[in-house]
């Protein structure tokens, strides 16, 4: 068989699968690390047979196994593909099945990760490692910390679950709302590298954006009384749908001012209001319900053809106070440049920690246009260069350039 078919199908079985196959593995050994090194293990064998033998009909249940046999065969690494075949359609029955009363083992996983065992700065991070895939590198930039020390305190971590033997279960009632609160985080931030991505595996179908928003129904299915759940899945459902917006036929970066607005999803954006709705009754108007109350403004010029900047300004101003993150105060700068604050856009960016804005791009995009509209251009043009340099994304890099 041709390498480079094993190969993809290996990449695209790594893409839709790894959370679920690490949280299969880690349910029964309460080893998170040692679940991810014979995954590991697994892909290697599946690369080095794959390509002789062909892909199997099942490839996520060959990994499972593959793995599983490396689990109880450490050290054994050339018997894993014998030991992987014997039993393929007994694993392939199994990943059919739930294996509790959860409907997903990465739900349960999450929560886990979740445990207040864990240190709190570490466990969304472990959450998007384990759960989600993502390596150290890419957690510190989705949640803005620095990489050199994650590798290490992700390690810590890991071994202090398996330690510990922290209990793969839903927390008591009491406890739930604790763990919750930094389970959606792991997904939105997910969500966002997913949705940053673009042009990357992680926009592909199976990719991240999905992943999250997977999860995201999960969560609100088993748990309705959640208002907080419903506004995180409202809240990827009004971005996901500008999705096909974002770019025009060229590929060249559309900003959401610019959009096409005939171009977004009427269902995703009807389920996310509905979603919003429900949500909103419950009388707390908390984090995420407030994040998708902002993007359902956006929505709203779909309907009127405006949008209406008084509203964005009132709704950042509640979300600064809920989750006063470097992300949020920029976007609320921003917000307050468009409804016509120059001062108070400028007075709120000044606030900013300068030691964390050096490197965030989104800082510079709005200082940058702030600069412009004051007319100083100079200034203006430095900034914009500023965030060309620390944008990943040829469109967005492009857009700026040319902007």
């Amino acid at each position: 068989m041709n390498e480079d078919a094993a190969r993809y199908a290996a990449e695209q079985a790594a893409r839709t699968a790894h959370g679920r196959l690490v949280a299969r593995l880690a349910s029964r050994s309460r080893d998170i690390a040692g679940a991810e090194d014979a995954l590991a293990e697994a892909f290697a064998a599946a690369l080095r047979h794959w390509p002789l033998r062909g892909v199997p009909a099942s490839p996520e249940a060959w990994l499972l196994t593959a793995a599983r046999n490396a689990q109880r065969n450490a050290g054994r690494h050339r018997r894993v593909q014998n030991a992987a075949i014997r039993d393929l359609e007994l694993r392939q029955a199994e990943l059919s099945a739930p294996a509790s009363d959860w409907p997903d083992d990465r739900l349960k996983l999450l929560f886990v990760c979740a445990h207040p065992a864990i240190d709190a700065a570490i466990r969304t991070p472990l959450m998007l490692q384990v759960v989600l895939g993502l390596d150290a590198a890419r957690i510190a930039n989705a949640l803005l910390l620095a990489p050199a020390a994650m590798g290490q305190r992700l390690v810590r971590a890991k071994a202090k679950i398996r330690d510990a033997g922290l209990r793969f279960a839903l927390p008591e009632r009491e406890e739930m709302p604790a763990r919750l609160a930094e389970v959606l985080e792991a997904i939105y931030a997910a969500y966002g590298t997913g949705w940053d991505g673009a042009g990357t595996l992680a926009q592909q179908p199976g990719g991240l954006a999905e992943e999250a928003i997977a999860l995201g129904r999960l969560l609100v299915a088993e748990l309705p009384d959640q208002p907080e759940a419903k506004g995180l899945l409202a809240l990827m459902l009004h971005c996901e749908a500008r999705r096909g917006a974002r770019r025009d036929a060229e590929g060249r970066f559309v900003p959401l001012v610019r959009q096409d607005t005939r171009l977004w999803a009427r269902a995703s954006m009807a389920e996310a209001e509905q979603l919003l709705m429900d949500g909103a009754r419950a009388g707390r108007f908390g984090r995420f319900l407030c994040e998708a109350a902002i993007q359902s403004v956006h929505a709203q010029r779909a309907t009127t053809g405006r949008t209406d900047h008084a509203a964005l300004r009132l709704l950042y101003d509640l979300l600064a106070e809920q989750a006063p993150s470097l992300g949020v105060l920029t976007a609320r700068a921003a917000a307050l440049l468009e409804a016509g604050d120059p001062r108070a856009a400028e007075a709120a960016l000044a606030a900013l920690p300068a030691a964390r804005v050096v490197s965030y791009q989104p800082f510079w995009v709005t200082r940058a246009a702030l600069l412009r509209h004051q007319g100083r251009l100079a200034e203006a043009d430095e900034a914009r260069r500023r965030a060309v340099g620390l944008t990943e994304d040829p469109a967005i890099r492009d857009f700026l350039q040319e902007d």
